[in-house]
């Protein structure tokens, strides 16, 4: 059995009978794992194969994306996930995997002992998959990178309580050895059923995402629930907020300090810097007399102090600063409906931008000032549409099948990242506890990529949250399990 505690695994080991010792190496650098196995196969009545595992009784998601080292032998040799009532050969299973040939496939045993079953993609060479269990409800997932997942197999498995659940290689050839290496792994526990995210809120993940590769790491988990980091403009550090209040970041200790914001401590995830640096705005809960309650928009200097209220009416939520700072640019619901305002950063009188049937969000401006970008359910999903400053030129600018939410430019405003959610979420709704992905889209051209495959939502990427030479990216994701996995 295995070796010493690699990554988020407590056990290693060979199943079943093989000939070469396999292996599983984590490099706590780059968040990757390194598997190396032999054995017969994983098929038929029994299986054998190097297996990376944890165990773990409650439902789960585990996305993986992975690739072979080297050209190989046979072209059945598997890399995948996998989950199993137990550690024997012929255990009950069901893995999600993808052969060397590229087949790629949900692959289960029903009962101990017996043959093998299978459910092939309608695709091949998939090099991100997920497996999910949902009770007695298997699901498998499978992309190519960059692209959307889609749901590629769907069984009834009984399994009993506590199984193992982790990474696995199988060579198919007991006098080879096969090596894989993994990574973005992630084991998400989804909220019960019923479970609301406001009343119950997730632990949380803090990540980094190299836009170029797509490659994450976590760089900071906790069992409390915050959202929304920004990214300083110096790139020293970042801001999120947790249970109303403002939290810096700093990338070199990472251990978070409260920022102090004054009087106003129910901040929500609706902050950012302004381009200069000095500044930031909040947005939080504000009672009035003799005025409705909700939301307002404040700034503050960024290192802190108390507050100066710029808006007069809620709620009023802040999403983005002109690169000149002399103007804001928020959400607002006036008399039943949410639209586009923008005021200027010294207070004064606001003026609406959007006037258009259904929900208008999360605008926020080019680095250049040429245009505002922004979120709208006018065409009955939700997708980013940009506008002239002065609210001109409204166009549409997404058009994929998921609902796409808060578009960020990136610094040299060449693409702007978003959150997608899928179809089956209401295009005015963006809740926390879905499966949602990060797309990168081109301005000129419109390609779409997709970076991460995610368990999040609402405070995942709310806000301007792009490096200032724009190679990385924070958000955050989110687990009901343990945010280090």
């Amino acid at each position: 059995m295995a070796n010493t505690k690699p990554g988020a695994f407590d056990v290693v080991i060979d199943v079943g009978t093989q000939r070469i010792p396999g292996s599983t190496i984590y490099d706590a650098q780059t968040q990757t794992y390194t598997i190396t196995g032999s054995g017969n196969n994983v098929w038929a009545l029994e299986d054998e194969f190097q297996f990376a595992a944890l165990k773990i009784s409650s439902d789960f998601m585990m996305t993986v994306q992975a690739a072979f080292l080297g050209q190989g032998k046979n072209l059945h040799r598997k890399w995948g996930i996998m989950f199993r009532q137990n550690l024997m050969g012929d255990a009950v299973h069901a893995n999600a995997v993808v052969h060397g040939d590229g087949l790629t496939s949900l692959q289960y045993r029903p009962a101990k002992g017996t043959e093998t079953l299978e459910v092939k993609a309608a695709f091949n060479a998939a090099d991100v998959v997920q497996l999910e269990r949902a009770g007695n409800q298997i699901i498998m997932r499978a992309a190519k990178f960059g692209e959307a997942m889609i749901e590629t197999g769907r069984i009834q498995l009984e399994t009993s309580g506590e199984v193992y659940a982790g990474l696995f290689v199988c060579s198919h050839e007991i006098d080879v050895a096969e090596t894989a290496v993994f990574k973005n792994f992630r084991l998400d526990v989804p909220a019960a059923s019923g479970v609301d995210g406001n009343q119950h809120p997730s632990p949380s993940r803090l990540e980094l995402l190299e836009v170029e590769t797509g490659h994450r790491s976590i760089i900071y988990s906790s069992e409390a629930h915050f959202e929304a980091p920004n990214w300083s403009r110096d790139g020293k550090y970042l801001l999120f907020n947790q249970e109303g209040k403002i939290y810096k970041f700093p990338l070199d200790s990472r251990t978070p300090e409260l920022l102090n914001t004054g009087g106003v401590v129910a901040n929500n995830n609706d902050h950012g810097i302004s381009f200069d640096g000095t500044q930031l705005a909040l947005s939080s809960h504000t009672q009035q007399a003799g005025r409705k309650a909700g939301s307002q928009i404040y700034l503050i200097d960024i290192d802190g102090g108390e507050p100066v209220k710029v808006t007069d009416q809620a709620p009023s939520y802040w999403h983005g600063w002109s690169p000149d700072g002399k103007t804001l640019v928020y959400c607002a619901e006036r008399d039943g409906s949410y639209d586009i305002y923008a005021i200027p950063s010294s207070g004064g009188t606001e003026t609406r931008l959007t006037a258009s049937q259904g929900l208008d969000d999360g605008p926020e401006f080019s680095p250049d000032g040429t245009f505002i970008y922004f979120n709208s359910t006018r065409t009955g999903k939700m997708k980013i549409w940009r506008m002239k400053p002065d609210g001109s030129d409204q166009e549409q600018v997404s058009f994929g099948e998921g609902n796409d939410w808060f578009a960020h430019p990136s610094p040299d405003g060449r693409r702007m990242l978003y959150v997608s959610y899928p179809p089956s979420v209401p295009a005015a709704s963006h809740p926390h506890n879905e499966r949602v992905t990060i797309c990168e889209q081109e301005i000129s051209s419109g390609n779409v990529r997709v970076l991460a495959y995610l368990y999040g939502g609402q405070g995942t990427l709310n806000v301007p949250s792009w490096s200032p030479e724009g190679k990385f990216v924070a958000f955050v994701s989110y687990t009901y399990g343990d945010p280090s996995i």
